[in-house]
């Protein structure tokens, strides 16, 4: 099942600001928690059907209102991992907000140096994955996710250390806005694949065989490079990816490729924003 709830995007946040859980929240905007069925008659990873938006928002209420849901599924003592992204960046306010109104005591592992100096200028506090080997929950974005929580990842350039985070994790939760929802990866964004900049002339042959057309990251008009030093090849497939476990498999084996941007098998579940200001909540 999909929890969501209804309520004024600006409302909401006074709400949670004073502390209010969700179901306190939809109270007092009038509305009741609602449990709402997924895609195709109960699928609990589909967004919700038959809510209409009543505003016509900009995206940023949607990515706002999943990062608050997102950082409400956090308990105090948990060790995290702390995602990249224009989504996570609202988790984060939430969050160091719980930290400070609440007293909740968290740690986290970032999964780039945007998300750590972020942290850091909030208040919440950092530690390596040397000092905390094992996480409890990974909280990220996504550039696309399919129903089957299958996801393309490294939009932000920290496809590689987020990987290693969401594997460190016991559970996965990916914060989205409703656009990032897909039937198949590759139809709205490219895969990320980051590369050894030495082995860059044999990758870029050896990718050339999967029938994708394959573009240098640029920054500035210099190639880009991670925060790893890595450079980063984006792959488009005119029709999408076919079979996704296959494309990771055989990118995986070329020499050269430090990770490709294919996350599968790794989240459990999902925030999804709405235009509207609301959000839903869904767990394997």
């Amino acid at each position: 099942m999909v929890f969501g709830f209804s309520a004024d995007p600006l409302l909401a946040l006074r709400i949670i600001l004073k502390g209010a859980s969700l179901p306190q929240l939809a109270r007092r905007a009038g509305q009741s928690a609602t449990e709402l069925p997924g895609r195709n008659g109960g699928s609990a990873f589909g967004i919700p059907s038959g809510v209409a938006a009543r505003h016509n928002r900009p995206m940023s209420q949607a990515k706002r209102a999943a990062g608050i849901l997102a950082a409400q599924q956090v308990e105090s003592g948990q060790a995290l991992g702390l995602g990249t992204g224009s989504t996570v960046e609202p988790f984060l306010d939430e969050l160091a907000r719980r930290v400070r109104d609440e007293g909740l005591r968290v740690r986290g592992v970032p999964t780039s140096q945007r998300t750590e100096r972020r942290a850091r200028e909030l208040g919440i506090e950092i530690a390596s994955l040397e000092q905390l080997p094992s996480l409890d929950l990974c909280i990220d974005g996504a550039d696309e996710i399919d129903p089957k929580l299958r996801m393309i990842k490294g939009g932000g350039g920290a496809l590689l250390r987020e990987k290693v985070v969401a594997r460190s994790a016991a559970r996965m939760l990916i914060v989205v806005d409703e656009s990032k929802c897909v039937d198949r990866l590759g139809t709205t964004f490219a895969l990320p694949i980051e590369v050894v900049p030495f082995a860059l002339p044999l990758v870029r042959r050896e990718l050339g065989d999967f029938g994708a057309q394959l573009v240098l990251r640029q920054d500035a008009g210099e190639e880009y490079r991670t925060d790893n030093g890595n450079a980063i090849l984006d792959a488009r497939f005119p029709d999408g990816i076919e079979d996704p476990e296959r494309i990771e498999r055989m990118m995986g084996e070329v020499p050269g490729v430090v990770c490709v941007g294919l996350f599968l098998g790794l989240a459990d579940g999902r925030v999804v924003g709405r235009a509207d200001g609301t959000a839903g909540l869904a767990w394997a």
